[in-house]
């Protein structure tokens, strides 16, 4: 007698995902593309007070939630974020904006920059990128909308990274979108061991010692975004 597979709603690797947002056709294609990339939809909601709830009780992998929700259709998805980050700190989001706004993701980087990703709602045309993100945020990664990175730079003032090569500020904006060493080696045409040795140098000119290990990348990026202290 065979002994059928686990069906896909049972498999342990099955990431779980709440969806906090408003437009029920944008909600709906969200559902579709994720069941079908193989993710569970445990629950959806549609404004930020049911997200937190619905966060509380199925205790998700990860968040995706919209920026703008009702009734102001003005912070509320970004406060529930926020307040699901330190209600929940081991539960990933990914927050979705239809435009770049730029103090509501300063405020959602400012605490930790891991599990945590930024993205322009046109990314999820683009469903290999979109997905990428996803997973990548859920791993405890950073996915950030290379928009959302270059109003952050505007933002930022006097630039502290001026003793940074124009090699350099490409690894580390690449970075800050939360790409791997393999990732950007490949965007910009160089080797691995290229692109690490160009982020040991960004870590020397940006004051971040050896002691800083595992924080490092994460304090390089937040110089760069401008929401770090300086050296």
């Amino acid at each position: 007698m065979t002994t059928p597979s686990p069906s896909p709603a049972t498999t342990p690797s099955r990431l779980r995902v709440v969806i906090g947002e408003d437009s029920v056709l944008l909600l709906a294609g969200l559902v579709k593309l994720l069941e079908g990339a193989g993710f569970e939809v445990a629950a959806t909601a549609g404004d930020g007070t049911a997200l937190v709830e619905a966060v509380g009780r199925e205790r998700p992998d990860v968040v995706i939630a919209d920026v703008r929700m009702p009734p102001s259709y003005t912070d509320e998805g970004i406060r529930a974020a926020l307040l699901i980050r330190e209600q929940w700190p081991a539960t990933a989001i990914l927050v979705l904006s239809q435009y770049v706004e730029e103090r509501y993701a300063a405020d959602l980087l400012s605490a930790n920059t891991s599990s945590v990703g930024y993205l322009l709602k046109d990314r999820v045309a683009d469903v290999t990128e979109f997905l990428d993100a996803l997973r990548r945020v859920a791993a405890g990664g950073t996915a950030l909308d290379p928009e959302v990175v270059a109003q952050l730079l505007v933002r930022r003032g006097p630039d502290p990274l001026a003793a940074l090569t124009q090699r350099e500020r490409d690894v580390l904006a690449l970075m800050a979108e939360g790409r791997s060493n393999t990732e950007i080696a490949a965007s910009l045409v160089i080797t691995d061991s290229a692109v690490s040795k160009h982020i040991n140098s960004i870590f020397t000119k940006l004051g971040l010692h050896p002691g800083d290990t595992g924080h490092r990348r994460v304090l390089a990026v937040l110089r760069y975004l401008g929401t770090g202290p300086a050296a």
